[in-house]
């Protein structure tokens, strides 16, 4: 029972936070982030907000900045949306896996091409 409340938790944070920082959030360092997953601790207090953002490392250092900064407007936001008890407290993580899978996608494709020049 328990287990499920969380996962329909990290799955309604991930779309609410989601769209408060494409929509809401006016900081310009913020790139072009999204949100891919959330994973929230069994108390459900703390929050751990994973995204991917398109750009290079100076682009990925401001929108980190810019997240952390921003994390108490986002919990205010949230606990506006999310009647629980207690909201729970947001940090943010740069999840490369997007980074890892564009990067095997560009050598499956020089894969491909090098097949099809032979």
């Amino acid at each position: 029972m328990r287990r499920n409340r969380v996962e329909r938790l990290q799955e309604l944070l991930r779309a609410e936070l989601g769209s408060l920082i494409q929509k809401k959030l006016k900081d310009p360092r913020v790139g072009f982030a999204t949100v891919t997953r959330v994973e929230v601790s069994h108390d459900m207090k703390f929050a751990k907000v994973f995204y991917g953002v398109l750009g290079d490392e100076k682009v990925r250092k401001s929108t980190q900045i810019a997240l952390e900064r921003s994390a108490g407007y986002l919990q205010r936001e949230i606990a506006s949306v999310i009647q629980l008890r207690c909201t729970p407290r947001l940090s943010f993580k740069l999840d490369e896996s997007i980074e890892g899978s564009i990067r095997i996608e560009e050598i499956i494709k020089k894969i491909h091409s090098e097949k099809e020049t032979e």
